[in-house]
């Protein structure tokens, strides 16, 4: 399991994701969820993958032959819109599920793979898709600036009160880590390193990529004065005033 999460704000984009792939008593996996193809003063584009990793990973793997082969048609480096790019994304995911769906039905494994891509594409604004199984996709929108993938309900609730597109960057990645941390503290599949990416509009760079580990100094003051802050809250909140009986 996984978790990943990415924002589109009116001042650019945020990209987080969790690195752990599978947790047991004695066996846990480090896999790194996002990829980023870049051309500087042109073009970034961001994804984060969630689900099967063989899927996701050969997913990831088409993307980046069609990349070198600079196919105009398939390439995420030449087409030119955000749209085309989550187009060619769904159509990865269907190639793959084409070849490898049915021999994955045969020995009882769900084709489970959900990926969102973003970034910017010069002659248009930042965008961000939600990219399912099935190939097909959806944008952020005002209203919905933010998608998440993989174990979504732990982190969700502090995105829905803090996040909207007036957000600036550095908030909105305040958030998606405190996000990322209540669901590390919930389910023990999902764990750091932290792959945290942002992206300020037009400018076709990346403004910063951390890669949060246990030891992150801002990580750690973040997370205890969160954990902190909640337990004071809730001791000054008041009791319920309802009679109780014996």
């Amino acid at each position: 399991m996984t978790y990943c999460v990415a924002m589109a704000l009116n001042e650019g984009l945020v990209f987080a994701s969790d690195s752990r792939t599978n947790a047991g008593v004695d066996h846990i996996s480090t896999y790194r969820k996002m990829r980023i193809w870049q051309r500087p003063g042109e073009r970034l584009v961001v994804m984060l993958s969630a689900g099967n990793l063989a899927i996701t990973q050969e997913v990831g793997a088409l993307l980046d032959l069609s990349v070198r082969a600079e196919d105009k048609h398939r390439s995420l480096m030449i087409v030119d819109s955000m749209h085309s790019c989550a187009r060619l994304v769904g159509n990865a995911v269907r190639e793959v599920h084409n070849r490898d769906g049915k021999h994955l039905r045969e020995t009882g494994v769900e084709f489970n793979a959900s990926l969102i891509i973003g970034g910017q594409i010069k002659g248009e604004a930042p965008r961000l898709f939600l990219v399912y199984a099935a190939g097909n996709f959806i944008e952020a929108t005002p209203e919905t600036p933010y998608f998440q993938i993989g174990e979504t309900k732990y982190g969700k609730p502090i995105i829905d009160r803090v996040v909207t597109i007036e957000t600036n960057l550095m908030r909105a990645a305040k958030c998606a880590l405190l996000s990322l941390d209540s669901t590390v503290r919930s389910n023990v599949t999902v764990g750091l390193p932290i792959d945290l990416l942002l992206y300020r509009a037009d400018s076709f760079h990346i403004a910063t990529h951390q890669l949060i580990r246990e030891d992150n100094a801002y990580f750690n003051t973040i997370r205890h004065g969160w954990g902190q802050g909640l337990k004071d809250l809730f001791q000054v909140l008041p009791d319920p005033p309802w009679e109780m009986e014996g």
